[in-house]
């Protein structure tokens, strides 16, 4: 097995619970990591609780721009192994998380490897919210391969790079990715697009059996929620195609639109009539403002100056996304 050393980004005090959990199941691994990093984004009262109370981590603080991408960079400069895996501070590894993702590199043309992210509902998971549209929570959404696989991209909350490929493209850009609390995304896309252009023949590989997972809050499955992170979205796919070209940006989202998400419409439509489904119809009727939200995320997103000051989506309500549908 390659050295592993896994990088934790942090911004929040009011996660620490959580963080200790990341922490913790990073312990448990079957394959012992070379290094634990955690990087605090800008936050002294954070890292300094840190230095005092995590012995066995290197805790660094964010040298770079503010934000996730940032944080996600100086975490793998300061990592010495050769493969860098990328845990979010609000989720927690099933112990063969690292030795799953590891065993996949013994192919040369392995760039990048990500895993299965499952989502822990703090208050379960709402009727209205379709396992298709998990990916709002930062979780593995129904549609994606049930085995391994080659894919365009890994999903952030459980990822792993060559670090040599981190090198070679120059990291996370720093113009994508959440900051703070404001749900912008993205950047892991843009990177995998980036590190394959860079070496033809050279594939990303999503392994469901490293799997992870990720606590979601209650008021992540509030319909405001869903509608604010589906117009970040859509802002960032559209940032995402200003840099790497609109077919790279959107060509596993064109087949979930056609065909994915018709067939959970249908599903939810399908099992209220029947009686077999109360919550059914309101399901159906999610995804279709969801993906509407996110087409209109999109438009906005092409007319923004490249690499524009973060969209705070929480302040974008439902009643202005219908205005603007309408």
């Amino acid at each position: 097995m390659p050295a592993v050393s896994v990088v934790i980004c942090s911004y929040s005090e009011e996660r620490w619970e959580m963080l200790m959990g990341a922490l913790e199941s990073v312990r448990a691994q079957t394959l012992t990591p070379k290094q634990t990093i955690v990087v605090v984004d800008y936050n002294m009262e954070l890292y300094k609780r840190l230095i005092f109370t995590v012995p066995d981590a290197v805790i660094v603080e964010n040298t770079g721009p503010k934000g996730l991408s940032g944080a996600r960079n100086t975490g793998a400069g300061v990592a010495n192994a050769e493969i860098v895996a990328f845990l979010d501070d609000d989720a927690e590894a099933e112990p063969a998380w690292l030795e799953r993702l590891a065993a996949l590199y013994d192919d040369q043309d392995v760039l990048a490897v990500g895993g299965r992210v499952e989502p822990l509902w703090a208050a379960g998971r709402p009727g209205h919210f379709a396992e298709e549209l998990d990916w709002i929570v930062g979780c593995t959404y129904r549609g994606v391969p049930k085995v391994a696989a080659e894919v365009r991209n890994v999903i952030g909350a459980n990822m792993s790079f060559r670090a040599d490929v981190l090198n070679r493209v120059g990291g996370f850009n720093t113009s994508l990715g959440r900051q703070d609390a404001i749900p912008l995304g993205c950047e892991e896309t843009e990177l995998c697009i980036r590190a394959v252009l860079g070496a033809p023949g050279s594939r990303v590989v999503y392994e469901p059996a490293a799997l992870v997972h990720h606590h979601v809050p209650a008021e992540r499955g509030t319909l405001r929620y869903m509608l604010s992170r589906s117009w970040s979205e859509g802002i960032s796919k559209a940032q995402v195609s200003r840099v790497v070209g609109h077919k790279r940006a959107l060509g596993p989202e064109r087949r979930y639109v056609r065909q994915i998400l018709p067939r959970a419409v249908f599903a939810g439509v399908r099992g209220w009539i029947r009686g077999e489904e109360p919550a059914g119809l309101g399901r159906a009727a999610t995804i279709i403002a969801v993906l509407a939200a996110t087409a209109i995320g999109y438009v906005r997103g092409r007319r923004l100056p490249l690499a524009p000051a973060p969209v705070k989506a929480s302040q974008v309500s439902p009643d202005e996304l219908w205005r603007e549908v309408q």
